[in-house]
């Protein structure tokens, strides 16, 4: 049987000095000129949902007693929310506490506070998707027995649409931004290599639009919503 080693000797050898021609080259080769450019894109409708957080606070001398009335009247408030015409999917509880309250500190007071009575909170957050009635939404909060609104909030139910259109401008955005500077420096744009892309809803309190239900005068000013989009390419320098 013939040696085979010198053979396979001379394949190493070949492969070696193969391998290391390429890195040559490859270090000798020019470097890859490229050009990075952001855009930013916008678009803008007026929201179509409403999110109110209301709930209720009652306080007594035991737990159970505070207990107690908030249940009773986060029932009032849940039973005319369906009067109201909100569907179960529309609410959410969204906080809910019990504590203890304590007796007001005394100036000199060395022992501890006593407690006094307990406080119970019962938040819910609603979501109301006929605008026109909200007004009457947050009147009837408050005739049903919620003693704290915390706030009002407005989206777009439905924001694939509107993001889309912030993600066009973006992207035109960024190419009028490639071409003219590419143009301004005296180098041709080659074919895009890379895309990324950043951004979200915000809201934009500019033209707000006041509404007033029929059966309520609670003014209501919904404003518009925004949604933007930053995209970066980048291109080849030719």
């Amino acid at each position: 049987m013939p040696n085979l080693r010198p053979l396979l000797m001379l394949i190493a050898l070949l492969m070696s000095t193969t391998l290391v021609a390429c890195s040559q080259a490859d270090a000798n080769a020019a470097p890859e000129r490229t050009f990075t450019v952001s855009g930013h894109g916008e678009a803008r409708a007026a929201p179509d949902i409403a999110m109110v957080s209301a709930g209720v606070r009652t306080q007594a001398a035991t737990a159970k007693a505070a207990l107690q009335a908030n249940t009773a009247a986060m029932s009032g408030v849940f039973k005319s929310m369906k009067a109201l015409g909100i569907a179960d999917r529309d609410m959410q509880t969204s906080n809910f506490s019990v504590s203890p309250v304590y007796e007001p500190y005394r100036d000199g007071q060395t022992g501890p506070q006593k407690v006094i009575g307990y406080q119970v909170f019962n938040q819910v957050t609603v979501t109301i998707r006929e605008l026109a009635r909200l007004g009457e939404a947050l009147d009837t909060f408050v005739s049903a027995g919620s003693n704290e609104l915390a706030g009002v909030s407005f989206s777009i139910d439905k924001p694939d649409p509107l993001q889309d259109e912030a993600r066009v401008a973006a992207i035109k955005d960024a190419m009028h931004k490639a071409d003219l500077m590419t143009r301004a420096a005296g180098v041709k744009l080659g074919r895009l290599m890379t895309m990324s892309e950043s951004g979200g809803v915000r809201p934009m309190p500019a033209a707000p639009m006041a509404m007033r239900a029929e059966k309520a005068s609670v003014p209501i000013a919904a404003g518009e919503q925004q949604l933007d989009a930053d995209v970066t390419l980048t291109y080849e320098i030719q």
